[in-house]
């Protein structure tokens, strides 16, 4: 915490500079891009198949973009000045060649568009574009990527880039030339089948599952469709959410005691150090902007430094997950008053002294002053935001919660420039300050146990299962009541002679919620947070999944199955005959006549244990998932290495297959286009045919039971195939 020595030098760094509405404005202006991205609309969605390869070697790609109500894009053939045209770029490769140009099978509509004072081609409802390959060696699959633009009568959307990589099935008469050695060498994971020759499942690739462009899929899956429309990764959360975090992370922060106090001092230096209101409010605006900047800035630096991948991958990666535990533990010690996190002094200084150079550099690092000198206060909430943000699987997502961080930091200093008198309104300093230090603290070490549960399950450690889960939790927040309750003192704390309202009504919560707890060291589901807490099958002494409607007695468990590949890894959740192999379960579906549920699930997916413990109890669905499914459960985030017979190099991807994990992440993402989880598909095993579009979490039970009830309703009106 600054001393009171060092306030008055702060105030002193405040040059009387004039601060344009313009630049403030045209500032704003540039971040609305990054706010905008949670409301950007998605009303075009491409389907993606190839015919089967004749005996000369050639097949036909089909691309067919369904679009939604009254927008359109726009065909391949655009004068100069128009929309951007649809435009196809395909890899280069030494197997295939293109036979011509991509051709439009559907006929577009031709008509003068004002807003381009030209005559347009466009496609409204459906478009259908194809395009002739020719394969030199044995065919696998066609890469590329393609451009469009979609608008409507009132507005266009920013040209989208869609990637492409299509399995291409070969005839049975196909007698073509084998592949290099090295492709021979990427063989299908773990001997996947392929589709089968009776049939070739198209791929369905919406613009929010691909995964090469991860921004544009990022912000669509926040937006586009209902939530079974899409599938959610266990901490991929929407931009949207990101940014409210790092909001209430910036609330929090404004609280802290080398923050609050500054604030009603800066923002009487700017109305007393100028002679017009308006000067002052401009010179408090733009140092809000600065802050603004210079936190998003942080963001985008995580982002640089880990780059897309790597963020993709943070919420499944063990050493990551033990990292962050470990470094939220820190966060924690420092705001329980432990010791204080604190950046070089002569960091702090060169800043301070570049701050009296005056002028907009000048207030840019007086903002920069503030910054560095409030981290030991700040430092664990950033810390933590940046963590969960770079887990998200959101490739802006450090960015977003810096910014949103960043406003709720920046924000004050502009309203009480407008309303100074607002200021007298603010409750004055004390040790309640610290007391918001304390409070912060013990939720970081609820919120660290997270991230080590996350490492024990991917290892299978079984160490940490879910009874010492939540008695940890039982004890950090019945410690929090009674810290607010002024039970406990730590070293920086003042004397409570008296309780507060607000504390005694944090204290009435924090307790209320240990008693919410205590149940589920019995088994209770504790829907509310079952999200965050390990697996349900975890639990040593459970008196709720035994008296679920339709549970296996001890007769049942006892008169088990033959052994199944990985079932001593893996448990399903109500104990539900599941398999853990995509070949195993295929097979036995055959054999008893029933449709096959796909379920892409993790590890540290939180939506996946959301969606057992709300959606999968209800009596119907977990009913239909008993008796009328075979149900499969791929693990890709499992950190099990694979036999060496096993492992191989993918051919979707060109990576090391090592893992359970990487051969059902690699099966998902070259199969399905999709990368996210939980991720449902429903299939016929005899076909490979997908029996009803695949989604992903949605909390509706009976919007579930209705995905069940559809596939079901498929697979039964099917001819049955013979298998050969």
């Amino acid at each position: 915490m600054p001393s009171r020595k060092s306030w008055p030098r702060c105030s002193l760094l405040i040059k009387g500079v004039m601060g344009k509405q313009k630049i403030f404005l045209l500032g704003l202006w540039l971040l609305l891009p990054h706010l905008s991205r949670a409301q950007v609309e998605q009303p075009v969605s491409w389907h993606f198949i190839a015919s089967p390869v004749t005996p000369a070697g050639v097949t036909t790609l089909t691309f067919t973009a369904t679009i939604q109500g009254q927008w359109h894009i726009y065909s391949q053939f655009m004068a100069a000045g128009g929309p951007v045209p649809t435009h196809f770029a395909f890899a280069p490769s030494a197997s295939y060649q293109l036979l011509g140009p991509v051709t439009e099978a559907s006929q577009p509509v031709k008509a003068f568009e004002e807003s381009f004072k030209l005559t347009v081609a466009y496609f409204p409802k459906r478009a259908v574009f194809q395009q002739k390959v020719k394969f030199r060696a044995r065919p696998t699959t066609v890469k590329g990527m393609l451009t469009y633009m979609a608008c409507n009568d009132l507005q266009c959307l920013p040209p989208e880039d869609v990637a492409f990589d299509i399995p291409v099935p070969v005839a049975a008469t196909y007698a073509g030339p084998r592949a290099p050695k090295r492709a021979a060498a990427a063989k299908p994971v773990g001997g996947l089948p392929q589709e089968s020759a009776v049939g070739h499942a198209p791929h369905h690739v919406p613009a929010t599952q691909v995964q090469f462009a991860p921004v544009r899929a990022a912000a669509a899956a926040a937006t586009s469709g209902s939530p079974a429309s899409r599938g959610e990764h266990p901490a991929r959360a929407t931009v949207g959410v990101i940014f409210l975090t790092g909001f209430l992370g910036g609330l929090a922060a404004l609280l802290m005691p080398c923050i609050f106090p500054m604030l009603p001092l800066t923002v009487s230096y700017f109305t007393k150090q100028h002679q017009t209101r308006r000067r002052a409010v401009g010179n408090a605006a733009f140092y809000g902007l600065c802050i603004i900047v210079i936190y998003v800035a942080l963001g985008l630096l995580v982002t640089v430094l880990f780059g897309a991948d790597a963020l993709n991958n943070l919420a499944t990666n063990g050493l990551f997950n033990l990292g962050f535990f470990g470094l939220l533990v820190v966060f924690a010690a420092s705001l329980l008053g432990a010791f204080e996190l604190t950046l070089p002094s002569a960091w702090i200084g060169r800043t301070d002294s570049r701050a009296d150079q005056g002028g907009l550099v000048g207030l840019f690092f007086m903002a920069a002053t503030l910054a560095l000198v409030s981290f030991s206060c700040t430092g664990p909430i950033i810390g933590t935001l940046l963590v969960q943000a770079a887990s998200s699987g959101q490739l802006l997502g450090p960015a977003l919660g810096m910014l949103g961080f960043s406003v709720a930091l920046a924000l004050p200093f502009t309203l009480f420039a407008l309303f100074p008198t607002g200021l007298s309104t603010l409750p004055k300093s004390g040790g309640w300050l610290n007391s918001v230090k304390v409070v912060l603290g013990f939720l970081e070490l609820a919120l660290a146990l997270k991230f080590l549960s996350n490492v024990d399950l991917a290892y299978h450690w079984e160490w940490f299962d879910r009874e010492l889960f939540l008695a940890l939790w039982i004890i950090i927040f019945a410690l929090l009541g009674f810290y607010l309750l002024g039970k406990l003192r730590f070293a920086h704390d003042s004397p409570v002679s008296f309780l507060s309202l607000p504390r005694l009504l944090l204290a009435i919560v924090a307790l209320a919620f240990t008693a919410y707890l205590v149940p589920g060291l019995w088994g209770a589901p504790l829907k509310a947070v079952a999200a965050f807490l390990p697996p349900q099958y975890t639990q040593d002494f459970d008196l709720y999944t035994v008296s679920l409607p339709g549970a296996p007695g001890r007769a049942a468990l006892a008169t088990s199955h033959p052994a199944r590949k990985y079932e001593q890894l893996f448990r399903a959740p109500f104990k539900l005959d599941a398999f853990f192999d995509y070949e195993e379960a295929v097979a036995y579906a055959r054999q008893v006549h029933k449709p096959l549920l796909v379920d892409f699930t993790g590890h540290a997916c939180v939506n996946c244990r959301k969606m057992e413990a709300t959606v999968w109890s209800d009596p119907q669905v977990l009913a239909r998932l008993r008796h009328d499914y075979v149900l499969v459960q791929l693990y890709v985030d499992d950190k099990t290495e694979l036999p060496a017979p096993e492992q191989t190099v993918s051919a979707f991807s060109g990576k090391t297959i090592q893992t359970i994990g990487n051969k059902w992440s690699d099966f998902q993402a070259s199969r399905y286009q999709a990368n996210s989880q939980p991720y449902y598909v429903l299939l016929n095993p005899a076909t490979g045919q997908p029996l009803a579009p695949a989604q992903g979490a949605d909390y509706t039970a009976s919007r579930f039971q209705a995905f069940l009830s559809q596939g079901l309703s498929v697979y039964q009106q099917a001819p049955v195939v013979a298998l050969r």
